[in-house]
């Protein structure tokens, strides 16, 4: 007989429990006898479950942001805490900012580091994402960030050939555009404004992460690609926390070109069309 979700709970958890909730597909409440909620998240891919919690742990680690606890995990399931949820304030963002710049300050071995007892097999979202460690920005992320995700779209026909060039001029030019040198940052590494949960603590949480060593400018693109609730607050607490290099605004594009080719692969042309957007938009600045 499959295992469910409350199964799963009572096993990890090592307690009895006396309801669950369907969410998704995937993902279920679960309450553990004498009334704590937990959230159960079913990972049917290689590695995935195994990804994620380590990238929590890696992250509370740190000490700056708000992480869900991990209360237990196997090869296919994930328990950890269930953030009551609250509503979006400019002081919470305020505060997020701050915490998110000291996140990214905790730095990591490299670029493209996997969070501690994480596998070099991880994932973003439903695409798989190698962590591949790496000694200078430029060159990882155009090798392990941006050109597997275009061969892929290309291979898929999202992307066209003609197309596929200009983000591979993009990549060539990258030490060009790349900005000052910056020490590999402590990444979230999906950061849109799903993964980032509004408290009833007044407080934001970050779930879901791809969490890796990587560039804090790249979090910070993804949180402008998909919007987040007081971004402007946000981008205050962080700058007077680590302020950003100068010229950061016109890398955002760059930065997105990762994320952009991700959804392009994982959801059709509209986002290969963003990527191209971007990648224009990178070239010319």
């Amino acid at each position: 007989m499959t295992e469910g979700p409350g199964s799963a709970a009572a096993r990890l958890t090592g307690r009895p429990v006396s309801d669950e909730r369907a969410v998704t597909a995937a993902l279920s409440e679960v309450t553990l006898d004498g009334g704590p909620v937990v959230m159960v998240k079913r990972g049917d891919a290689p590695g995935a479950v195994r990804a994620e919690a380590a990238g929590l742990r890696w992250l509370a680690d740190a000490a700056a942001v708000r992480v869900p606890a991990v209360h237990g995990h196997d090869g296919q399931w994930l328990v950890t805490d269930r953030v009551p949820p609250g509503r979006p304030s400019a002081r919470a963002a305020l505060r997020f900012g701050r915490g998110l710049a000291a996140l990214h300050a905790a730095g990591a071995p490299a670029f493209g580091a996997p969070p501690p007892d994480g596998p070099e097999d991880a994932y973003i979202g439903l695409a798989p994402m190698r962590n591949v460690p790496g000694d200078e920005w430029p060159g990882w992320y155009a090798e392990h960030r941006v050109l597997p995700y275009l061969r892929r779209a290309v291979d898929d026909g999202t992307l066209r050939r003609s197309e596929a060039v200009v983000v591979e001029r993009v990549c060539e030019q990258l030490p060009g555009l790349a900005g000052p040198a910056e020490p590999p940052a402590r990444l979230h590494g999906d950061l849109w404004n799903g993964n980032v949960l509004w408290g009833a603590d007044e407080d934001v949480w970050l779930i879901d992460p791809a969490a890796h060593g990587g560039h804090r400018e790249t979090d910070l693109a993804m949180l402008h690609l998909f919007g987040c609730p007081h971004l402007d607050r946000v981008l205050d607490g962080y700058q007077e926390t680590a302020p950003l290099s100068p010229g950061w605004r016109d890398r955002i594009a760059l930065h997105q070109l990762f994320p952009l080719l991700v959804h392009a692969v994982l959801f059709g042309r509209g986002y290969a069309e963003q990527a191209m957007t971007a990648a224009r938009t990178a070239l010319s600045r």
